[in-house]
């Protein structure tokens, strides 16, 4: 099992510095950051490739609906230049560039700026998370990334390539989403990699627990408390997308925003279970401990009290007397072994019986 460092991210170096200091808090790919642009109408799709902010600006893309995702976040100067540019308020650029935020949504009118953590399950049943930031306008999407390989939205992409589904009939709020039902849906794939964890480690007590049994459990409890911090402020921000009067929401999406609240709660609610999951595995694990515990001390105390009687009989004729009637028989020492191990026999069927071998 995994404790990854992205529960102890620290935000202490903005300590002192003034509101919409832009000052990046996260971890830093070893990569450039990468602009993609995909604009689309009923009628087509165009798509670009940017390495380097400046050609974005120079060569826009002129679309009913426009897509720009920026991978990466660490470049403090591009994501400057990008909100200079379209007139993003200093304090939506800040919360970008820290990645230890709160999911959450906020209303500046013109536009709104969503955070949430976009969760990915990998081979060995573990999850990458990242925060995934939204600014959401009439006709145009930004997502920011951190720059972990990979993302939710490769199925969003197809459809918009593909023409399938509504997506290339509607506008952008119906683009976001579909981007924030792919994170959910994301959500359900990284607790079945969870519950299936939980299901090893329930046979692994049951059979056989050891210290590594306990480690395991920690690091889930800790991984899990991690996912309630994340999918619980979201199902606020949902419930602002489905109930909010914001015009850029139009009707006929807040049904379907409708439909992700309800996928939300469900995942609060597993994550809840497999909580309390994981809070009995910790006393089973503490019960299984003590089990064995009294079973051995059983079992020693069998034994001693077998040995008993005969140490006894071994003490008695051990004794330096001179005189010891039984000394002189032909036979003593073999009667002797013969009392010792009747009575050994007589008192592990006593036991057997009592069912405490």
């Amino acid at each position: 099992m995994r404790t990854s460092h992205r529960f102890t991210k620290k935000r202490s170096v903005k300590n002192g510095l003034p509101p919409g200091t832009l000052v990046h808090i996260g971890d830093t790919p070893d990569k450039k950051v990468q602009i993609s642009v995909i604009g689309y109408s009923p009628g087509g799709v165009e798509e670009r490739q940017f390495q380097y902010v400046d050609q974005y600006l120079d060569d826009p893309c002129d679309s009913a609906v426009l897509w720009v995702n920026v991978e990466g976040v660490h470049d403090i100067e591009l994501i400057r230049t990008l909100g200079d540019k379209h007139t993003f308020h200093p304090l939506v650029l800040e919360d970008i560039v820290n990645t230890v935020q709160r999911p959450k949504i906020e209303d500046y009118g013109d536009y709104l700026f969503i955070v949430l953590r976009m969760l990915r399950s990998n081979e060995e049943g573990d999850f990458t998370s990242e925060q995934l930031s939204i600014i959401l306008g009439p006709d145009y999407l930004f997502t920011f990334q951190e720059g972990i390989d990979g993302d939710a939205f490769e199925s969003v992409r197809d459809r918009i390539r593909n023409g399938k589904g509504k997506i290339r009939g509607m506008g952008a709020d119906y683009l976001g989403y579909a981007l924030i039902d792919a994170i959910v849906d994301g959500y359900f794939t990284v607790l079945e990699g969870f519950g299936e964890r939980i299901v090893d480690i329930e046979e692994e007590l049951t059979l056989s627990p050891d210290q590594k049994s306990l480690h395991n459990i920690n690091a889930m409890k800790k991984e899990i408390i991690y996912l309630r911090k994340t999918v619980w402020p979201l199902r606020e921000a949902i419930s602002f997308l489905e109930r909010g009067d914001s015009p850029l929401l139009h009707d006929a999406t807040r049904l379907y925003f409708r439909d992700v609240y309800d996928h939300t709660v469900q995942v609060i609610d597993t994550v809840e279970t497999y909580r309390d999951l994981l809070s009995g595995m910790l006393d089973l694990y503490l019960s299984s401990i003590s089990n064995r515990t009294n079973e051995v001390m059983k079992f020693l105390t069998v034994i001693g009290t077998i040995f008993m009687p005969l140490t006894f009989l071994v003490g008695v004729y051990g004794m330096n007397f001179k005189h010891f009637p039984e000394l002189e028989w032909k036979n003593g020492y073999f009667v002797l072994w013969g009392l010792m191990v009747t009575l050994a026999l007589l008192m592990v069927a006593y036991f057997r019986k009592k069912r405490w071998l």
